[in-house]
């Protein structure tokens, strides 16, 4: 079964804890978005990982050098994934690699903007990461004619370990899910709707029909 991800693109740690308290029950990973992390700092994911000790708290870095120093600094805070780009040098996964066996922690590489994700992703798997995340971030999925479809067929083929983020809602979470996933990222789709918690719950229902 996929784990549930809930990606918190909000920018204060208040309001981060308050949407994760009302969705918790229904999600493991808990992403703390790259914007939130900017803006309040590591101090938010050890706020979150003390209130949700139970759930996988996912720092987005979005790391592109210093791998190790970085991925060293979330997991001290309290994160148990961190991201590093797909487009990074070897060196800086590998890096952040290293912080996370030292920690016991896992890194999660972002493909967010990389031509050719599904290369990508079976390269970095090589180095010892978690999981990969196909990811079209928020800009590419405002562009005309974008599709989560890409992805899922992505996953369909890569033959290692992947997460699907990029606009998962509750009439493709489905699809995503038979894709064979590890993880299914939503952020939209659970805070920006009117009920977070009947969002989540919704979405879980859905995974597990699915599978």
């Amino acid at each position: 079964m996929a784990k549930l991800q809930v990606a918190i693109d909000l920018l204060t740690t208040e309001e981060a804890l308050a949407l994760a308290a009302k969705v918790a029950p229904y999600v493991d990973i808990i992403e703390l978005g790259t914007p939130l992390i900017k803006n309040v700092g590591s101090s938010v994911i050890t706020a979150m990982k003390n209130a949700h000790p139970d759930k996988l708290v996912f720092a987005d870095l979005k790391t592109a050098d210093a791998g190790e120093l970085e991925a060293d600094i979330a997991f001290k805070a309290g994160a148990d994934l961190v991201t590093v780009m797909g487009a990074a040098g070897n060196a800086t996964i590998i890096g952040a690699v290293k912080a996370a066996k030292a920690h016991g922690k896992g890194v999660v590489v972002d493909t967010i903007g990389y031509p050719d994700r599904v290369k990508r992703a079976q390269e970095v798997t090589e180095l010892g990461v978690k999981f990969v995340e196909l990811h079209a971030g928020l800009d590419e999925q405002w562009t005309d004619g974008y599709s989560i479809q890409v992805l899922i067929d992505e996953a369909a083929r890569v033959g290692v370990p992947v997460s699907i983020a990029g606009g998962v809602n509750i009439n493709n979470v489905a699809a995503v899910v038979k894709s064979g996933v590890e993880v299914v990222v939503a952020g939209a789709a659970i805070y920006g709707a009117e009920d977070p918690a009947a969002a989540a719950k919704a979405l879980r229902e859905a995974m597990e029909a699915a599978v």
